[in-house]
């Protein structure tokens, strides 16, 4: 499909890895020119590599900032004057039992998770509306939906980009400028990646035995039964970034493999 992106100019936030590597590759395929963001150097430039090799025709940049951080936030607004699409990637997450979670973690993770997007669209936002056209895509979670009793903290910046991004939306009305969250499931990132890899070596078990347990008793009600493919995330992040989806604004768009029970 062809999904109408040539010579559109994408940020990736977090996108030395994983799902925002995979957004990153589904952008530039379809034409985009994308620019890539981590925290350092080596994982940048590694990244812009990989991208590159499969299309060498398309300019792909990166630029190191972190963040987590609103100097971080400048610096990528110093050096990124515009562009057409921005995608807020850039999280983290960790299991933790909620008593154990102090003040400063619960800071940490809402500037991280949920300031990174803030500061960048208040940025970004007013030129997307001035030329009338742009796109912004928050990505959340299903456990923005569904709070996961081992990551409390996670969850809670979840919702919160699914809040930020439907208040932004309502600020587009009448405008070509669309503003929206996607919700992945459990997928196969590469955070994810090593948690499987570190639990199969703690109980003996295969990685294989580890996904089957994790969706028999901690998303019981997955009917994907397996972890996403981030491709499968990235492809339909390009989709909501497209001019394909003009429709589509404010909304909370589900790529969680069924996660999520509830109708709306």
């Amino acid at each position: 499909m062809n999904l109408k992106l040539i010579g559109k100019t994408a940020l990736v936030t977090g996108s030395t890895a994983g799902i925002g590597l995979a957004i990153a590759e589904s952008l530039v395929a379809e034409g985009a020119n994308v620019v890539l963001n981590g925290r350092t150097r080596e994982r940048v430039d590694a990244a812009v590599t990989t991208v590159k090799a499969g299309f060498p025709d398309i300019r792909v940049s990166g630029v190191v900032a972190d963040l987590s951080t609103a100097e971080g936030a400048q610096i990528i607004t110093n050096g990124i004057s515009d562009v057409d699409i921005l995608v807020n990637n850039m999280g983290i997450f960790e299991t933790k039992p909620f008593e154990q979670i102090p003040d400063d973690d619960w800071l940490k993770f809402f500037e991280a998770n949920v300031m990174s997007g803030v500061r960048l669209g208040r940025f970004y936002l007013p030129k997307m509306k001035a030329k009338n056209w742009g796109r912004i895509v928050f990505i959340s979670s299903e456990s923005g939906v569904q709070i996961p009793s081992e990551m409390v903290h996670y969850g809670m910046t979840k919702s919160a980009q699914i809040a930020v991004a439907r208040g932004m939306a309502e600020t587009t009305a009448g405008t070509k400028v669309t503003v929206n969250s996607v919700l992945p499931g459990p997928t196969a990132s590469e955070g994810v990646s090593k948690f499987v890899e570190q639990m199969a070596a703690e109980k003996s078990l295969t990685k294989e035995q580890v996904e089957t347990q994790f969706f028999e008793t901690a998303r019981p009600s997955s009917l994907l039964k397996r972890f996403i493919e981030p491709k499968e995330i990235g492809d339909v992040v390009a989709f909501v970034c497209s001019p394909l989806a003009s429709a589509i604004n404010g909304a909370a768009v589900r790529a969680d493999g069924g996660v999520i029970r509830s109708m709306v």
